[in-house]
């Protein structure tokens, strides 16, 4: 039993039903709908208070009750008798729900719950006695409603919160009814109701349903409470700070500081926001009055509110959301949020609003210590309904703090985005970390993810290139472009990432500081901050990429062999991102760049290759001008490595505009200068004065319409133009020179018939049809051997001509390039060939024949190749000159297949082959038999060069070769057992070759060519020759593809078989390789042949 005098607790649905009855709606008849609204509520809100009592009086089942409501009016010192029926049935309303508490704190004390059987099944566990259903929520909450409608709203001052007339119809009745003449005063009032609520709040049911829903109206009443000034300039009739204490006051403040730090932020955010002057609302009724400007008092203490709810922790989020949410960003998402993120107005001014720093803050540095954490948190919401908005309100707010305060920013924003790409750079200060052992993580998979999209939200979404921006990332871009040529060679999700950023970057940098960071990003800058060389990038377990510390190795081979390798992958990439932004023209200005840094490298080249004295003092000076000479040799090759690969990639597109062409004419004629200067002779070096001299006559010649600023530009060539007649040696090129540099000064309106002449030639070269060349900068360059002349020749200065060449073809008459750097008879007579060779092959006359057949044997190099690829051309098109000479030309080419030079030998391997296609019955016999002779008959490398030919041919005749394939097999296995190992190689790829297009045909000889592979696979001692026999297996099996299973039935048990020893004791590590893929092959053929893809195919038989 309870002790006596203490309470029992009441059931719920008792103190329910109470206040039900009190907000029931009152009856009314027929003649009570003339009566006015405020006297039909007054009559409504009596007759329940009578009813209430008559029910408490009369029902002996509401007696608890009774006792309880007694005992709470008793300790209520606020309750009092009052002649206004609003404020008596309010205080009716408090003290119930002040019983529903009570009795609800009672019930969960007493409230034992049974301990869970472990035997029976597992059941919900028992509700707690002091929860509420949802009817009687539903109840609780009109309750509430009608206690801050009578007991906060009517006493509010104007321009605190929203004024019940421009909520509801409704509002503006109680507006009305409410008498604030009767006792308590109106400011005692609106102290009880807050203060009561908020002691109902304690309980957490209860202040779920009180704060989620009536916080704005309690908060307006606290901050009236707590902080509106005593006395006011326009005192009203009846004031309403009349007769409230300072301790009153105190506690209300304390009130309204504890709802603040208990409620949802966002929550509370929105709320003050109203509270301080939120757009205006009206009711439905169009007559209604908004509602008053908010007092002063009121805007400065919510903004100071606010201003502390954005310096707590996640407190930026808090705004954020508060403001936004409104607008889509809540939990219900959807297209609301979409609708959101698209309205930037108000997420810019989210944004100023963070980057406005509040005058609570000590300082401007202590704000944005405080907020940018924050700010970069933003930026990882993972949120899909709410990330688009957050995301562009932080990207709004980082570049507004960073164009207000780049210093801070940079301090406090970037340089923390940016630290995991900084932490991996060479400019770091290198610390203990970089001691550990190999393998080590030195930044996370995470980190490094986070990093790049947060640089991609910041830089490439937000695209406001602002110079605090562009300076702090500069320094990382090496980082960011190493990992993107990891991710190139790699599957990775950052490759878009990196891709984005440094085009963004490239850009929206200054050309200059563009040109600067690309060379950087070559290497051609050694200064440049790169990657540390004691990390690197290595795939993560998740997919994405982390950096950790270089295992060493001892081997020096493969340590030059990684460098190389990544130095040329490294310029291919940056080639590739330079195709993707040619409109900005940067590639153009690269590649010029380039040719200055090679006409810069030209002239100290003297200077520089001076040896110095040797000494027993100078020792060390001497070594490190020697690795200084390493280093710049290292820089030259990498330039014309750079150059090489822009003519390769971009030779249409490298060149946007007429000022870039003039440029690029201005670099080769400095160079070309530079040489008469040093007395440097150069085939190829002519050969670009030559192509720049008809570039500039093509320009002139009206290949290009050209503007006044256009003439401008072709200015800076006179002095060049005025050099090059003063100091070459032939004369043709100095009246060409002083003609063009006349008609530039004149702006082409004198023009001599030499620059006519050229003009003339150019076009025609380029346009062979006719069509002219109006305004076009550039046209497909066609394939010569100009880069093998790289490789055949030590000299620097061929390799950079040759880039210089190659990348703006359009410019020059289509001479043969061997030509122009040749003497004038030399010239003369590739005009002639060039001319010949496109013009109809039915126009070739029998002395233009006979002269070329005489310079395919000519002791200068340039003029034998071309001789040899006219004569190609020829066969090519089916000249008749060329088709009755069909021996001559045959042993013309196989005498010039023996010479020891790229140009021409390679030039005879593709004459024989061409001729071979037209003459298989007649051609491929003798090759044949020269191919198959013994090695002393014929010089080991002649025979490689017949087997080149070979291999040429048999692709060339595609399924033709199965008519020839006796001759060719029984070559190739014969070749397979010569005594030199190259051979035997060659001759199995040559066989691989065949059996790949042979098919069905390989029937008969399939025994023995397994028999062949089988035997030098598993025996022949050179690697390379195991290597090129299990090579045939893979072409074979790829060649055959589904075909395999019937052509190669009976031996493909003994290829497998082969194929798994190899796998299992070559020690080759690329025999293994060749035997894997063999195998993989055979695996697809094999599933392909068991498992056929299921096809959904409808049949309709018609019935006879």
């Amino acid at each position: 039993m309870a002790a006596p005098g203490a309470l029992e607790p009441v059931a719920l649905e008792r103190i329910v039903g109470a206040l039900k009855l009190l907000l029931s709606p009152g009856g009314s008849d027929s003649s009570s709908l003339q009566i006015a609204k405020q006297d039909v509520l007054l009559d409504t809100l009596k007759s329940n208070l009578s009813a209430l009592d008559r029910k408490f009086e009369e029902d002996p089942q509401w007696g608890e009750l009774k006792n309880l409501r007694e005992e709470i009016t008793t300790r209520a010192e606020w309750l009092q008798n009052s002649l206004d029926v609003t404020w008596s049935f309010t205080s009716q309303l408090l003290v119930l729900l002040l019983c529903l508490k009570q009795s609800m704190v009672m019930l969960v004390a007493n409230f034992h719950p049974p301990e869970p059987n472990p035997r029976t099944a597992e059941a919900a566990p028992v509700l707690s006695p002091d929860t509420l259903s949802i009817s009687q929520q539903k109840t609780v909450q009109s309750a509430l409603q009608f206690v801050v409608t009578l007991g906060i709203c009517p006493f509010l001052l104007s321009g605190v919160g929203i004024p019940l007339r421009c909520r509801t119809e409704f509002g503006a009745v109680i507006q009305d009814v409410v008498s604030f003449a009767a006792a308590p005063s109106a400011i005692h009032r609106l102290y009880t109701s807050c203060i009561v609520l908020l002691d109902i709040a304690k309980h957490t049911s209860l202040g779920s349903l009180i704060l989620s829903r009536h916080f704005g109206d309690i908060a307006a009443g606290l901050c009236q409470l707590g902080f509106c000034p005593m006395k006011r300039r326009d005192e009203p009739e009846k004031p309403l700070q009349e007769g409230l204490k300072e301790e009153e006051r105190t506690r209300a403040r304390k009130a309204l500081q504890s709802i603040l730090d208990q409620v949802y932020q966002p929550l509370v955010v929105r709320e003050l926001i109203i509270l301080q002057g939120g757009p205006q609302q009206t009711g439905s009724d169009m007559k209604t009055q908004t509602s008053a400007r908010t007092p002063a008092w009121l805007r400065r203490l919510c903004g100071q509110l606010l201003s502390e709810r954005l310096m707590r922790p996640h407190g930026v989020q808090a705004v954020v959301r508060g403001i936004l949410e409104g607008a889509g960003a809540g939990a219900a998402g959807g297209a609301g949020a979409e609708a959101a993120a698209a309205d930037w107005r108000k997420c810019d001014m989210v944004a100023k609003i963070l980057a406005s720093c509040p005058q609570q803050s000590l300082s401007i540095e202590d704000y944005y210590q405080q907020i940018c954490p924050q700010i970069l948190d933003l930026l990882h919401i993972q949120d899909k309904l709410v990330a688009r908005q957050f995301q562009r309100v932080a990207t709004t707010t980082f570049l507004t703090m960073t164009r207000e305060h780049p210093q801070l920013a940079t301090k406090h924003l970037l340089q923390p985005m940016l630290e995991p790409i900084h932490r991996c750079s060479s400019a770091a200060e290198v610390s203990s970390e970089w001691e550990l052992p190999p393998g080590t993580i030195v930044v996370k998979e995470e980190e490094l993810s986070r990093c790049l999209e947060d640089v991609f939200k910041v830089f490439v979404v937000g695209n406001e290139p602002v110079t605090a921006l562009l300076e702090s990332l500069l320094p990382d871009l090496g980082i960011v472009f190493s990992l993107y040529c990891f991710t190139r060679q790699n599957v990775s999700p950052l490759r878009s990432f990196c891709q984005e950023i440094l085009l963004w970057m490239l850009k929206k940098l200054e050309r200059k500081a563009a040109l600067a960071a690309l060379k950087g990003l070559a290497g051609l800058d050694k200064s440049a901050p790169s990657l540390h060389p004691l990390c690197e990038f290595r795939a993560a377990s998740q997919g994405s990429t982390m950096v950790t510390i270089k295992e060493t190795s001892s081997d020096e081979d493969e340590v030059l062999y990684q460098k190389v390798s990544s130095e040329q992958g490294q310029v291919e990439f940056l080639v590739d991102l330079l195709s993707q932004c040619q409109e900005c023209g940067l590639a153009g200005d690269f590649f010029i760049c380039c040719l200055e840094e090679l006409t810069h490298v030209a002239a100290e080249n003297k200077a520089k290759l001076r040896p110095e004295p040797l000494s027993h003092e100078s020792l060390l000076a001497l070594e490190e001008y020697r690795s200084f000479l390493v280093q710049e040799q290292e820089k030259k090759l990498l330039t014309l490595q750079v150059v090489a690969v822009l003519c390769e990639r971009m030779s249409e597109t490298v060149f946007t505009s007429i000022t870039q062409v003039v440029e690029f004419v201005a670099a080769t004629l400095k160079r070309a200068c530079l040489s008469l200067t040093q007395e440097l002779k150069s085939t190829v070096e002519a050969q670009t004065l030559s192509m720049s001299m008809g570039l500039v006559a093509a320009i002139l010649g009206g290949a290009v319409q050209l503007k006044s600023s256009d003439f401008d530009a072709l200015k800076k060539l006179v002095p060049l133009l005025e050099e090059v007649s003063c100091t070459y040696p032939e004369p043709v090129i100095q009246e060409l020179a002083t003609d063009l540099r006349i008609t530039i000064s004149t702006h082409g309106a004198f023009s001599t018939d030499a620059v006519s002449a050229a003009a003339e030639a150019t076009v025609k070269k380029n346009n062979p049809g006719g069509g002219g060349m109006e305004g076009q900068l550039h046209t497909k360059p066609q394939r010569s051997s100009e880069a093998d002349m790289v490789h055949s020749h030590s000299g620097q200065q061929p390799q950079s001509e040759k880039a210089s060449h190659t990348a703006s073809p359009s410019a020059f008459p289509r001479m043969p390039r061997e030509a122009q750097g040749a003497s004038p008879r030399q010239q003369q007579c590739f005009s002639a060939d060039s001319a010949t060779a496109n013009r109809s092959p039915r126009c070739t006359t029998p002395e233009q024949f006979q002269e070329v057949l005489l310079s395919a044997y000519d002791p200068e190099i340039p003029t034998r190749a071309a001789a040899l690829r006219t004569l190609s051309c020829w066969i090519e098109q089916r000249a008749p000159q060329a088709l009755r000479t069909q021996e001559k030309l045959l042993k013309v080419f196989l005498e010039n297949m023996e010479h020891e030079d790229t140009f021409v030998y390679l030039s005879a391997i593709q004459g024989v082959a061409l001729l071979a296609d037209v003459y298989p019955e007649e051609i491929l016999p003798s090759l044949l038999a020269q191919y198959g002779s013994s090695p002393g008959k014929h010089p080991p490398e002649t025979r490689m060069k017949v087997g080149e030919a070979l291999m040429r041919i048999v692709r060339a005749l595609g399924d033709m070769v199965s008519k020839y394939r006796e001759p060719l097999i029984h070559t190739f296995l014969r070749g397979a057992k010569d005594a030199d190992g190259s051979h035997r190689a060659s001759s199995l790829s040559n066989l691989g070759e065949l059996c790949q297009r042979l098919h069905f045909l390989l029937g008969p000889v399939v025994h023995e060519v397994t028999s062949c592979l089988i035997a030098v696979a598993k025996t022949d001692p050179e690697a390379q020759v195991r290597r090129a026999a299990v090579h045939v297996v893979v072409l074979l099996l790829r060649g055959l593809s589904q075909k395999a299973t019937e052509v190669l039935r009976d031996v493909l048990k003994d290829l497998y078989h082969l194929l798994k020893h190899v796998v299992r004791s070559e020690p080759d590590e690329a025999t293994q390789l060749h035997a894997q893929l063999a195998l993989e092959e055979l695996d697809e053929i094999m599933r392909s042949f068991l498992f056929p893809p299921q096809r959904l195919e409808k049949k309709i038989v018609v019935l006879p």
